[in-house]
């Protein structure tokens, strides 16, 4: 018959022994029960003098905006919009805003086409050289535009596009497309090969299957790069000084260096051409910041 060992008491330190003494929580540990205990008006105060910052060079050019002329007012009280008359008529910048935006579109449509199909080719298949491809791609976003204006306007002038609003649009288009592939390309690794390789069994091709599998998952990344190509063109000043000539070929970057005068600034209608050029951009980021977050997140993997 088996013994049953097991001691009827658990065993006890002799009487006297000095208790073990408990371990402290770390300083990290207390640190972050600390902050999480923090009082609401320590973490708003900070980005609220923050935002007040950052709001008042705003509020300073909708002032003059809307402010009339001679006055000193800080408060835009009564507003008046002679300025926004006088640069949208007489400083022809109807003419500069619709140069902008066809630019700026028709960059937006190449820069993103393009950029799919390089991306795609970056994700799927391995060639030789790839890796150079890539470094040689990330070391051209060092090289400033004004370093290669006048290789560019040699190209442009045989070309006969000097003076063309397609001149501007290749330009902006070249320097948008490493930055886009890259990141077009680590979206296109999110996406399954699985996937693809499902619809070739069911019949497609290469082409269907990337269409309909592949292209509807990466519309946050078309959109982030989509929206990045619009904004650099429609913001970029250089290219259009150098490449367009004519007063009816200008932009808007460079329509707002026309106001300002040698002697005399007109202030007024400096800020209108100001609040005229930001609208249209705080209108896109307004509609697409989720997709533009998600789109540089997603976008932002090791290749």
């Amino acid at each position: 018959m088996v013994q049953d060992t097991t001691p009827d008491t658990v065993a006890r330190p002799p009487a006297g022994t000095p208790t073990p003494p408990t371990t402290p929580p770390s300083p990290s540990r207390k640190r972050r029960h600390a902050w999480d205990e923090a009082p609401r008006w320590q973490i708003y105060l900070p980005l609220g003098i923050y935002l007040l910052f950052t709001l008042i060079p705003f509020y300073w050019v909708l002032l003059f905006a809307v402010r009339p002329a001679g006055s000193t007012s800080l408060v835009p009280w009564p507003m008046t919009t002679e300025h926004f008359e006088k640069v949208w008529n007489e400083r022809s910048f109807a003419t500069f805003f619709q140069n902008s935006l066809l630019i700026g579109l028709a960059t937006l449509v190449t820069t993103t086409v393009v950029a799919l199909a390089g991306g795609y080719a970056l994700a799927r298949f391995d060639f030789r050289l790839k890796k150079g491809f890539m470094l040689a791609l990330l070391c051209s976003q060092f090289v400033p535009g004004a370093l290669l204006l006048v290789p560019l306007f040699q190209i442009f002038a045989n070309l006969r596009m000097i003076n063309s609003l397609g001149s501007v649009i290749i330009a902006e288009t070249v320097f948008q497309l490493p930055l886009s592939m890259i990141l077009i390309s680590g979206f296109i690794k999110n996406v399954p090969y699985s996937l693809e390789e499902a619809a070739w069994v069911d019949g497609c091709s290469r082409f269907t299957a990337f269409r309909i599998v592949v292209l509807p998952l990466l519309r946050p990344g078309l959109v982030a790069v989509g929206s990045f190509a619009f904004v650099h063109s429609w913001n970029h000043f250089l290219f259009a000084l150098m490449f367009l000539s004519s007063q009816d070929k200008q932009t808007i970057p460079v329509g707002l260096n026309t106001l300002m005068g040698a002697d005399s600034v007109d202030l007024g209608a400096l800020a209108a051409g100001g609040v005229i050029a930001a609208v249209p951009v705080v209108i896109v980021f307004a509609f697409i910041q989720k997709w533009l977050v998600t789109g540089f997140s997603a976008g932002a993997v090791k290749g």
